[in-house]
């Protein structure tokens, strides 16, 4: 019914969301741990610092987003003299994009749940002779997977619909870096609504599904 100017973006849109989710999923918990584990001055500010492009408008992420990658920036700088290629317009840039925005859940997710945790359970594993690494891996962790598995779907879904941040640093080039959000866009500014209604089907049905598995995870006893 619909040829590649349906199929790419949202299949490109799935990868990215997908991988986003892989890299926020170790960030996530190392940050929540680190944090849970070890208080030290400056704490909050950067606990703050790690929630805040939640509240950040796209528009001011993605223009971060230039500035640090950029050419003109010793990051991007390195990057395009290492690779020989700006990271920006590339999909990569949309990973970077959808991992900045999605973080914060994932961080706020684990969090909860290392803090849901008995410390009396995590103590007397501990004194029975495990490590502290093995009391996480083993004890801490499973006890937190409820919450690390919901953390994983809301940050899927918050990276498959972010569009102000990639559009700006990622672009929107067909066939190489159009998302679902940035094809409706475009779909719309065309006037092809049987396009547009097709792409806003389907992240409809896609975010549902998230959100309803995350509510089934997070009512299970």
């Amino acid at each position: 019914m619909f040829t590649s100017d349906f199929w790419y973006p949202l299949r490109f849109s799935l990868e990215v969301a997908a991988i986003s989710v892989i890299i926020v999923s170790f960030l996530g918990v190392f940050f929540a741990r680190l944090l849970y584990n070890k208080k030290f001055k400056g704490q909050m500010l950067l606990e703050t610092f790690l929630m805040l492009p939640i509240v950040l408008p796209p528009t001011v992420i993605g223009f971060l987003l230039i500035y640090f990658f950029g050419r003109n920036s010793p990051i991007g700088a390195f990057i395009e003299d290492f690779f020989q290629h700006s990271i920006m317009f590339t999909p990569w840039a949309a990973i970077i994009a959808s991992t900045t925005v999605a973080f914060p859940l994932m961080y706020q997710a684990v969090k909860l749940g290392f803090q849901s945790v008995d410390k009396d359970i995590e103590d007397a594993a501990g004194v029975d002779g495990g490590s502290r690494m093995k009391v996480f891996l083993f004890v801490s962790l499973p006890l937190t997977l409820p919450s690390i598995i919901s953390g994983l779907i809301m940050s899927f879904a918050r990276a498959l619909g972010e569009f102000g941040a990639t559009l700006m640093f990622a672009g929107n080039i067909p066939g190489k870096t159009q998302t679902a959000p940035t094809a409706i866009y475009v779909a719309m500014e065309s006037g092809n609504m049987s396009l547009a209604w097709a792409f806003v089907l389907s992240m409809v049905i896609i975010s549902f599904l998230m959100l309803l598995i995350s509510n089934i995870i997070q009512k299970k006893p």
